[in-house]
């Protein structure tokens, strides 16, 4: 590999600066490269095809495999990676920021942290909460070099709550949080608007 890791990070935030981008999901070292070699910029991880293809279901891969994982595809390629990093690997802001700082250290260029629960009675957490946590992963990133985009991800119509106005409203307050970039995955058709 050619390129350094403050190189992959520059890269990957001059990609968000020109426009848009197709960031492709390689779950193995093999898939990685593949993508590389089809001429993608970029690339980010994708938490369920990792834990499929170790034989897990999606959010039950232990957090120091995910990080061994992050660390594999990061100098598996030159390109800048993004973290599919679940829901942080903890409850609480605390738990939250330090294993960011695991995450961080990998050298992937950027990270997403869903604002899900996992708990199907309470899909979402509150958005006050998320935003603590949020925050916390705003100040990990800045206390570890700063370079490191980070993702505000919107879980809404991935949780079964496809509330959009409430999915706009975490966006908002996500980016108030620190958020660098902003991600709603799910979304499957345009907001028809009334007739006045």
């Amino acid at each position: 590999m050619t390129r350094s890791i403050a190189e992959k990070h520059a890269a990957f935030r001059a990609l968000h600066t020109s426009g848009c981008f197709v960031l492709p999901n390689p779950w193995d070292v093999g898939s990685a490269r593949y993508l590389e070699n089809l001429g993608f910029k970029a690339l980010t991880t994708t938490s369920s095809g990792f834990a499929w293809s170790v034989g897990s279901a999606n959010n039950s891969v232990a957090r120091a495999s995910i990080l061994a994982h992050l660390k594999t595809i990061v100098e598996a390629t030159d390109l800048p990676v993004n973290a599919d990093f679940e829901n942080g690997f903890g409850v609480t802001p605390d738990e939250v920021a330090e294993s960011v700082k695991l995450a961080v250290g990998t050298g992937v260029a950027g990270l997403s942290i869903e604002d899900s629960t996992g708990d199907a009675n309470t899909p979402l957490f509150p958005v006050e909460v998320a935003v603590e946590r949020l925050t916390a992963v705003r100040r990990a990133i800045d206390q570890t070099g700063g370079d490191t985009l980070l993702v505000g991800r919107v879980e809404n119509f991935m949780a079964g709550v496809p509330d959009l106005d409430d999915a706009i409203a975490r966006l908002k307050a996500y980016v108030a949080a620190g958020a660098d970039c902003l991600y709603a995955p799910g979304i499957r058709r345009a907001r028809r608007s009334k007739p006045s």
